[in-house]
């Protein structure tokens, strides 16, 4: 699905590293022993300077995502390397306040300041230029990528097009075409990614981590080993419901394309899915449908037919975010966001959310279609916005979710209360009955989504953490790859893969260094939101009914969430949203109790697992 972003946090650091030769107001450590009000201090002018290069920043690579063009990422590498050579050279004199006794503020925001590189830059210059070029050159490749037929000679077709035959297609082999022209695009990118790795390694350990993936677990407000813990202690939660959703799911599968294509107790082929990475499976409902003939829950035909087009889309989903007592976006977000993929030009249509200057100039890129799907991330995308409207006024460290899982949760919890009651309100669905076929088949369209998701957000880091500790050789990236999808999702490659082949580099979150546990984790917290927000709002019932549009009181103990940006540790902002402060899977199977059972009852017999 389309719909991650790239949040705000890593705009600041994802595509490139940087020059530090010169870093104004951040020379060597003086001899004299530091106070801790020189620590306030410096993270003071820390706010303030990385206020303005942030924006600087965030600026080149809004122009760089809506106009690809070699021009535009020179200027956007040229930017981050100033920005991230001046974020380095922060951190290194940060550490002369280590073991000094600091107000909470203060040391919250060195913290902060410590581990908001996805990508740091080493000390050694001509590394940081190198590691600056190949960055933005991985994610060129990815942005420029278009598939002209196996032979080079035929219609060239970029990832838009190619995902429209993921999805609409039924024919095993145009599947299997568009699955392995994507997947080529990615294969000059693994000499780039090999070096990408080794020179962000250094950058890590000039900072005092062991290596990238040690940084990026070490910003979750608990030590790296134990969050790694944590998070395969949420997936060993879920995973008996994902088991039940595979097993099903194959078995239909094998109806359509023929057991000796998807035999029983073996992965499923990953082009069979509905969905380029086989990450979320809502595109093959009509083919899983339990019910078939019950009322129609297809949403996509409403939205055409009433002439839906990106912008009326679009308000929709701030009329939802409004309906709590929200505030409305600023007008300039409507001048401002690309809606739609223009003609003219080369843009990435990845769907991403920002606040450009830091100061709530609000703005969502997409290349919106009148689907279901699209209306969806446009709720999760305003999710992101409404988070940055009520935190940007505080220090710009600040302006960042709790974790990041939390700002990817945001929208979706909102998503929730799409219930088919909601779209009868808006009028994008007819009357549909109350009874236990129509509950299933709306179960199973849910779960196609934000179940079938859940081992591919956990591996992709998985295998990252694994690569950039070095447990993971570079001669082992693909098999390594492919051993994480089949031990996690049980997905196989449908034809043989080799080290010539680069697959991780055809999941966009890879060449652009974005991390990936985030969209795990906010699968997992979207649910806990959406629970507490169903009790706030007084909603007596089971959960998967509860649609908290309109509900005021629901709007205050969201909005008292947001406001808190990233200046406390997450488990209290989670208390202040939920009550408790630990991630809990229960909400979520608890949603999905019914199918469960379902579930449960239709594979009986089957030889479930892989």
């Amino acid at each position: 699905m389309k719909r991650t972003r790239l949040p705000q946090s890593l705009l600041r650091s994802a595509l490139a590293a940087m020059v530090l030769t010169a870093v104004p107001g951040f020379a060597q450590a003086p001899a004299a022993k530091a106070t801790p009000e020189e620590a306030k201090q410096f993270a003071e002018k820390v706010n303030a300077d990385l206020k303005r290069l942030w924006t600087k920043q965030a600026t080149a690579e809004w122009i760089k995502s809506t106009y690809i063009t070699d021009d535009t990422e020179r200027n956007a590498a040229y930017v981050n390397e100033e920005v991230l050579g001046y974020v380095n050279g922060a951190i290194k004199d940060s550490r002369r306040f280590d073991g000094l006794k600091l107000d909470a503020d203060t040391a919250r925001m060195l913290h902060l300041l410590r581990v908001s590189q996805a990508l740091p830059a080493p000390s050694d210059a001509k590394k940081r230029a190198e590691l600056a070029t190949t960055a933005a050159k991985l994610e060129g490749l990815y942005g420029k990528g278009k598939y002209c037929g196996a032979d080079g000679k035929g219609k060239c077709r970029d990832l838009e097009e190619l995902s429209d035959v993921m999805a609409e297609s039924r024919d095993y082999n145009a599947l299997l075409d568009a699955w392995q022209g994507w997947h080529s695009i990615s294969k000059p990118m693994r000499p780039l990614y090999q070096q990408l790795v080794s020179i962000s390694n250094d950058g890590a350990k000039d900072i005092g981590f062991n290596d990238l993936g040690t940084l990026w677990r070490s910003g979750y407000d608990m030590q790296p080993a134990e969050f790694e813990k944590e998070a395969q202690r949420l997936w060993g939660q879920v995973k008996p419901l994902y088991d039940d959703l595979h097993c099903y799911v194959r078995g239909r599968l094998a109806k359509q394309y023929g057991a000796e294509k998807v035999p029983s107790g073996k992965p499923i082929p990953a082009h069979l899915l509905g969905n380029m990475w086989a990450q979320e499976w809502n595109n093959i409902y009509p083919l899983v449908e339990p019910f078939p003939g019950q009322a129609s829950l297809d949403v996509d035909s409403e939205l055409k037919k009433q002439d839906y087009d990106p912008l009326k889309m679009v308000r929709l989903g701030e009329k939802f975010f409004t309906s709590l007592g929200l505030k409305s976006l600023p007008e300039s977000f409507f001048e401002r966001s690309q809606f739609t993929k223009p003609k003219d030009r080369d843009v990435v249509c990845h769907a991403s959310a920002w606040d450009v200057t830091y100061e709530n100039d609000l703005r969502i890129k997409m290349c919106i279609k009148p689907t279901e799907e699209d209306l969806v991330t446009i709720h999760h995308e305003l999710g992101h916005n409404y988070y940055y409207t009520y935190y940007y006024n505080l220090p710009v460290l600040y302006q960042a979710g709790a974790n990041d899982g939390f700002h990817e949760a945001i929208g979706d919890a909102l998503t929730l209360s799409i219930t088919p009651a909601y779209l009868q309100q808006v009028g994008l669905l007819k009357e549909v009955a109350k009874n236990d076929k129509n509950l299933i088949n709306l179960q199973m369209k849910d779960a196609l989504e934000k179940v079938a998701f859940l081992p591919f957000g956990l591996l992709v880091d998985q295998w990252r953490w694994e690569v950039f500790s070095g447990r993971v050789k570079p001669a082992d990236y693909n098999k390594s790859w492919w051993t994480l999808r089949q031990k996690y999702q049980g997905v196989a490659a449908p034809v043989a893969r080799s080290e010539q082949d680069f697959d991780p580099g055809a999941k966009y979150h890879v060449p652009a260094n974005v991390p990936y546990t985030r969209y795990f984790l906010a699968r997992i917290l979207q649910f806990q939101f959406h629970k507490a927000l169903c009790e706030a709002s007084g909603f007596k019932g089971p959960l998967h009914e509860c649609s908290i549009y309109g509900n005021k009181e629901a709007g205050k103990r969201l909005q008292a969430m947001l406001e808190l940006g990233a200046s406390k540790p997450w488990p209290e902002a989670l208390q202040v949203v939920t009550g408790t402060r630990k991630m809990d899977a229960t909400p979520l199977l608890d949603y999905f109790s019914p199918l469960r059972q379902w579930l449960k009852a239709q594979n009986k017999g089957q030889k479930c697992g892989w």
